[in-house]
């Protein structure tokens, strides 16, 4: 399982982040942002308040989450350029 060791907010609701296995990058996360837990998340002084939760994952004080290995296996990588 990949665990994310480091997350770095950015402009532009984009996350840094480095897993267990060395892997580093960039994600954007607006579409993960919409209604219910995650809508907390459009205020980016909430939004920088990500942390890394006990399992390696990623979340947010009321809750909301995202699972490492989706971050690490489905969710594409953007170039620097496009934050």
């Amino acid at each position: 399982m990949n665990r994310v060791v480091t997350v770095r907010p950015l402009s532009d609701f984009a996350l840094e982040l480095i897993f267990s296995d060395g892997l580093q990058k960039i994600v954007d996360i607006r579409s993960f942002i919409d209604k219910g837990l995650s809508a907390a998340l459009q205020d980016e002084a909430y939004f920088r308040r990500v942390f890394i939760e006990d399992g390696g994952g990623i979340a947010w004080p009321n809750g909301y989450d995202l699972c490492p290995n989706y971050l690490h296996d489905e969710v594409p990588a953007i170039s620097l350029a496009q934050v």
